[in-house]
């Protein structure tokens, strides 16, 4: 055992493209040694720089950085209350940055020390939205040529917001004839309530989401995608979580036919039990983990064979050190892993999920990012994403580092409400689940 202690922890925030990070960095009384980790919770960054820097650095420094383990457990109970999103960023990054250490001390990667690759690189999937299908196959195509064969499609769905895509707010009444809105499905509110006025029924700046109309979009995305690419390339498709359970139920069910690699989010985390219903009625292939927080969503679900794909934020359960024990709880049962991975998980977060993506036998795909230039600076050793897969460098630890000195250049943004999610609404006004 080494005689190397936690001398500091230090929270750095910065947003060279647009999206706020997170991230920590473990500095130890070995001069030059230090490791990074994410705790990226864009849409709350406040909160966990305070439970790092107000709780858990006076709480961890001079521990043994050789004891991740006990760090972790010791962290997870110091709260008494476990679970929160804050409080599992806040443990990620350090856990993340103390895996990072320990691979530089062993001269190793990570997914050495967790006990080698179980394959060369990552598959991933990228996404295609657009306004039309006819876009969307355009843009799958140009992915296709790139060596890409996995990837998320998304549509917009006329005169609503889509999650995915790029549509706007809803058109109001004043915008479109009554025929064109016949035309694309249900009228909207607004055509009857003419006393209304129309900016305030659609004010919120996340506009209006209707279920029916989204999901005869995004049937229709599908047909002309099958139509078009046949069944040689993989599609997946995100839900979101918007639309009510039973017509969950259905969606599933009429996906099926179009053999989609996953359907993602189809339910929210507090209705989980509705799977039970999708598993009876379909074999469309299921991912989901995106918002859970606990074991106690997660060990049902993998368990009882409900899902087919883990889709867990690695920052949001806590880090490497939770999220390997459900990876091997996961092979167990034949789910596999699909570590959410968008442009809010750090060039860091990324390099986390790859560690375990090359070890676990029971992965499936990785969700990337294409990062721009700017935050390749900022994260030098970011891991490469072409050829349709992921690629590790090869370096000890996570490979990735952190300028600090760029990331300065990049400070957060000043944004309304605080940087909250920005719901979407139906028609009547009722906020929309994410």
């Amino acid at each position: 055992m080494s005689n190397v202690k936690i001398r500091d922890i230090r929270v750095i925030f910065t947003e060279p493209d647009g999206i706020r990070l997170v991230i920590v960095k473990v500095e130890t009384t070995e001069p030059g040694l230090y490791g990074v980790g994410c705790a990226t919770f864009t849409q709350r960054p406040t909160p966990v720089k305070a439970a790092i820097e107000d709780y858990l650095k006076p709480f961890l420094l001079g521990k043994s950085v050789d004891d991740i383990e006990d760090i972790w457990q010791s962290s997870y109970v110091s709260s008494y209350w476990r679970n929160s999103g804050v409080l599992n960023n806040a443990m990620s990054g350090v856990d993340e940055a103390l895996w990072d250490i320990k691979g530089k001390m062993a001269g190793m990667p990570v997914y050495d020390l967790l006990g080698g690759k179980a394959r060369e690189a990552a598959p991933v999937y990228v996404h295609s939205s657009g306004s039309s299908p006819q876009e969307v196959g355009d843009k799958m195509e140009a992915f296709m040529e790139k060596g890409f064969h996995h990837i998320r499609v998304q549509v917009d769905t006329p005169g609503y917001s889509t999650y995915g895509s790029h549509s706007g707010k809803a058109k109001t009444a004043q915008a479109k004839s009554k025929k064109e809105q016949v035309s694309n499905g249900p009228i909207p509110i607004t055509t009857w309530l003419r006393d209304y006025d129309p900016a305030k029924l659609y004010a919120h700046p996340g506009g209006v989401f209707e279920p029916k109309p989204y999901m005869r979009s995004a049937l229709d995305l599908f047909e002309h995608i099958r139509g078009r690419f046949g069944y040689g390339v993989e599609i997946l498709h995100d839900v979101h979580e918007r639309i009510p359970p039973i017509l969950g139920v259905w969606f599933a069910k009429e996906v099926e036919k179009y053999q989609l690699f996953f359907l993602e989010d189809l339910f929210s985390p507090e209705d989980n039990e509705y799977f039970r219903l999708v598993r009876q009625q379909c074999s469309t292939p299921i991912s989901m983990g995106e918002l859970w927080n606990s074991p106690h969503e997660v060990v049902p679900m993998i368990k009882d064979r409900l899902i087919d794909f883990i889709r867990i934020h690695i920052s949001q359960m806590g880090g490497i050190t939770p999220c390997r024990k459900i990876a091997a709880m996961g092979e167990l049962f034949n789910v596999r892993t699909a570590w959410h991975g968008p442009g809010d998980t750090s060039p860091v977060g990324h390099a986390a999920n790859l560690m375990l993506d090359l070890n676990c036998t029971n992965f499936g795909i990785q969700e990337a990012a294409l990062f721009g230039d700017r935050t390749k600076e900022v994260f030098p050793g970011s891991p490469e994403v072409h050829d349709g897969c992921m690629w590790p460098n090869g370096k000890p630890g996570l490979g990735i580092d952190i300028d600090e000195k760029l990331a300065a250049k990049y400070p957060f943004r000043e944004r309304a409400f605080g940087g909250a999610w920005d719901t979407v609404r139906r028609a009547d006004g009722t906020v929309v689940k994410p």
